[in-house]
């Protein structure tokens, strides 16, 4: 059997290496909350040009005339 001091020592290296690990994955969360909310800005800064654009001169296909029957 390991004694006390080692396995001490054990779960002191591996209690580090989970923290250095939690403290990645929180830097790669909130990377990621930021990206996220830039492309919702980016949406909502597109969604403002689409509201924005003049009706096509283009009628839709319910609006156009039949065309002739010979």
């Amino acid at each position: 059997m390991q004694g006390v001091q080692e396995q001490i020592e054990e779960l002191q290296m591996k209690l580090a290496f989970q923290e250095l690990t939690v403290e990645e994955l929180n830097q790669e969360v909130i990377k990621l909350n930021q990206l996220i909310a830039n492309q919702q800005h980016q949406i909502q800064l597109l969604i403002g040009k689409l509201k924005a654009m003049e009706p096509s001169n283009i009628a839709t296909q319910a609006e156009e005339t039949p065309p002739p029957h010979y």
